[in-house]
């Protein structure tokens, strides 16, 4: 068994793929840890990163392989990645949705080193351009919508919805199916 899991920045793809992954048994692999990684490697801010990253195809393919050499050699795991979905195909794909206003309070309220802002204004603008960005880059690299909620087999709003149950429905869902 393979998950994916997507969606919105601060919908809690990474707390919920930790709870799935503990309940299920899996491994878990996460393409932001890599992303952030990278950019720790290159001495370079994750914002200057993405940045760079609209400009130097390398960046996102080094990611990608990772994402389909993964697909190809390990089973029963879950990834948690904004295209996750796109490079393995053969994966149960889960995407999480957050309403902007709360996503920027959990992003706000996680202390990201890499992402500080100084009000809530602040963080909204930042979540909208860095969403915007990715949006246009995987749609200008691979034709893929990640906002198209086809792409995926669950979608779920996490909104209003702790993480833990958000995890049970995941669960449930794949029992189910």
């Amino acid at each position: 068994m393979i998950l994916t899991i997507t969606g919105d920045l601060g919908s809690g793809k990474s707390t919920v793929a930790k709870l799935v992954a503990k309940e299920l048994k899996l491994k878990e692999y996460s393409t932001g840890q890599l992303f952030r990684k990278l950019a720790v490697d290159m001495q370079v801010s994750f914002k200057e990163l993405n940045e760079l990253a609209k400009k130097d195809k390398r960046i996102d393919k080094r990611i990608d392989d990772y994402q389909i050499k993964l697909g190809e050699k390990e089973d029963n795991f879950i990834l948690e990645g904004r295209l996750g979905f796109y490079f393995i195909p053969k994966s149960i794909k889960i995407c999480l949705r957050v309403k902007l206003e709360e996503s920027a309070k959990r992003i706000m309220l996680d202390n990201r080193s890499d992402e500080k802002f100084k009000d809530l204004n602040e963080a909204i603008s930042a979540i909208k351009s860095r969403r915007k960005s990715e949006k246009e880059r995987y749609e200008n690299l691979y034709k893929v919508d990640i906002d198209n909620d086809k792409n995926y087999d669950l979608v779920i709003d996490t909104t209003i919805i702790p993480a833990t149950e958000v995890a049970k429905k995941i669960i449930n869902y794949i029992k189910e199916n």
